[in-house]
């Protein structure tokens, strides 16, 4: 138990632990022993759930300092830019309707409508990575580094022909500079604690407020708490569905509405209480 404590402890203060591991198609690392990371979020949150993290570094100049931060620009509809400090470019449910400012390294998508994915990606995109498998039933299972960037997923169901297609839609999860980034995707159903086991520990969180599509307010509220994120970042849907999702909160979270599409966050810059950032653009 305790060296599990103390792998945990390492790789939230020094960064991500690289282990031996399959090369993963898509994933630059290759061969039979190439190198590939283990999730430092997830692995924190298993370990230690309730733990409180601290840095032990010291801290930095402001040139040192921007090598920490992370740029979120909320592009439409689900779609979110993200830029990681070594320059990765991501960005989430790409159907090409709504195009990042940026040509992207790495895009992710989802099954359940045309605006969450494309089957035509422009050329040049090096990474694309499907939240579901062509195999029904099978998951979609990514982990793939990038520069700076680590990228897994958590498979969940989707909404089809009057039931629920298995593992259709997945949640995305993006690790650099300490953060851990998720991006719900199309959630169409609450998690079960093996999803929560899977996913970890979350700073950011991306999240659908449309109240119908994917899941009403009240499911998407719970999901929202108990994944326990500083940062919330609302998309698909913004009016009345989004004030029904805010008023779930309560004033346990703090709502700000920003006045550009574009944050920068950092581990140090996460709010102490946790905040919702409604992007101008929703």
């Amino acid at each position: 138990m305790l060296r599990t404590v103390a792998f945990a402890v390492v790789a939230c203060l020094f960064g991500p632990v690289v282990a031996l591991a399959q090369g993963v198609p898509g994933n630059p690392a290759t061969g039979p022993r190439a190198q590939m990371p283990v999730s430092q979020c997830q692995a924190i949150a298993e370990t230690i759930p309730r733990a409180t993290f601290a840095s032990a570094r010291p801290v930095k100049t402001t040139e040192l300092a921007r090598r920490e931060e992370v740029k979120i620009t909320f592009i439409g509809h689900s779609t979110y830019q993200i830029e990681s400090p070594e320059g990765v470019v991501i960005a989430t449910d790409y159907s090409g309707v709504h195009r990042p400012t940026l040509t992207p390294d790495i895009v992710t998508m989802n099954k359940a409508h045309s605006t969450h994915y494309t089957l035509a990606p422009p050329a040049g995109i090096a990474h694309v990575l499907h939240g579901w498998s062509d195999v029904p039933g099978e998951k979609a299972v990514h982990n793939i580094l990038v520069g700076d960037t680590y990228v897994r997923n958590v498979a969940t169901d989707i909404r089809a022909y009057g039931g629920f297609e298995e593992n259709g839609n997945s949640i995305f999860i993006f690790e650099m500079a300490g953060l851990c980034i998720g991006h719900l995707g199309h959630l169409h159903h609450e998690l079960t604690d093996a999803h929560y086991t899977e996913i970890g520990r979350l700073d950011v969180l991306m999240v659908p407020t449309d109240g119908g599509l994917t899941m009403g307010a009240d499911s998407m509220s719970r999901v929202v708490q108990r994944l326990r994120s500083s940062l919330i970042l609302p998309m698909h849907r913004g009016g009345p569905p989004l004030d029904r999702f805010l008023a779930m909160f309560d004033g346990r979270y703090d709502v700000v509405y920003g006045k550009d599409d574009a944050i920068t966050v950092s581990m140090r810059s996460l709010p102490r209480k946790p905040q919702i950032v409604v992007p101008p653009g929703l």
